[in-house]
């Protein structure tokens, strides 16, 4: 399967699925299909990484398979597990059976609890597998995902080794909260994304929430970037830009004033620090 034609046909057909890629992204998106590498996106939390995935799951037609990442991830919740229980029951029903006998019946494919990454290798229909901010995994996952990303095979020892009938697209995110290693780097295309400048941000929210007037949508971007310079706990994401402009479209806002902003900013800032330095920096520069 290819998976895009060119960078171009990944900008149009990325597009009209509600994603807007500029060339770099389109360029990448487009080279890890083609060359059949993971693709590593890196940058702030909220600019779209998830998103991308997503978008190209949508555009394609294809399954999206994630395996969301947090401290304490291991191989049993990552890859796969046996039902113990199931195979606990089988042994008492089993009875006189002999264990050589025993053995072969439990460890099969009814009693295998498949995870994520076991699951994307063993699909046989075009899969975009999404490995979500990697980097809060355990330096012996990034080692796990070295060894399924090397080759697309995972060894079962009770069933074999399992290897991949069609590669997935494989997207990996992070947000820099730690570095990565540099073996698993060197197996993707890396692909950084940032806060989006204000055009491109203006037509990203103009494109989700197209009955917001443009010059509120223009007074929304102006205002998400001054916020972004602050020194925040967290700044605005694109989604939460999104979220403001469906916001503002709801109440029926006609202009983005002092009342406003403060009846409305805690869609975009979720601390009440950030609240009073924002309240009292958006003031001082107007």
């Amino acid at each position: 399967m290819a998976w895009f034609a060119t960078p171009d046909d990944v900008t149009t057909r990325l597009g009209a699925s509600g994603y807007l890629a500029d060339h770099a992204t389109a360029t990448t998106t487009y080279l890890a299909g083609a060359l059949e590498k993971p693709l590593l996106v890196e940058g702030p939390a909220g600019v779209g990484k998830t998103e991308l995935a997503k978008a190209i799951a949508r555009t394609t037609g294809a399954e999206l398979v994630r395996l969301q990442c947090y401290e304490g991830l291991d191989e049993a919740r990552a890859l796969y597990e046996w039902n113990y229980k199931k195979q606990l029951l089988r042994i008492q029903a089993a009875g006189d059976q002999s264990w050589d006998a025993t053995h072969d019946d439990i460890f099969t494919d009814e009693f295998l609890l498949t995870r994520p990454l076991l699951s994307a290798i063993r699909r046989t229909e075009p899969t975009v597998l999404l490995v979500d901010e990697v980097d809060k995994t355990d330096v012996e996952v990034e080692g796990l995902l070295l060894e399924v990303l090397s080759d697309f095979q995972v060894t079962i020892p009770e069933l074999g080794t399992v290897v991949a009938v069609r590669r997935p697209l494989v997207v990996l995110t992070s947000n820099a909260s730690r570095e990565l290693s540099e073996a698993l780097k060197r197996r993707c295309l890396y692909l950084h994304l940032d806060y989006p400048d204000q055009q491109r941000e203006l037509e990203i929210v103009l494109s989700q929430v197209p009955d917001l007037e443009e010059r509120i949508a223009e007074q929304l971007v102006a205002t998400v970037a001054r916020l972004r310079d602050l020194d925040l706990k967290k700044s605005p994401s694109i989604a939460e830009s999104v979220d403001w402009a469906r916001t503002l479209l709801a109440l029926e806002v006609r202009e983005l004033d002092d009342k406003a902003v403060d009846d409305t900013l805690g869609v975009v800032l979720k601390h009440a620090s950030d609240h009073e330095r924002a309240i009292r920096e958006l003031r001082l520069r107007r």
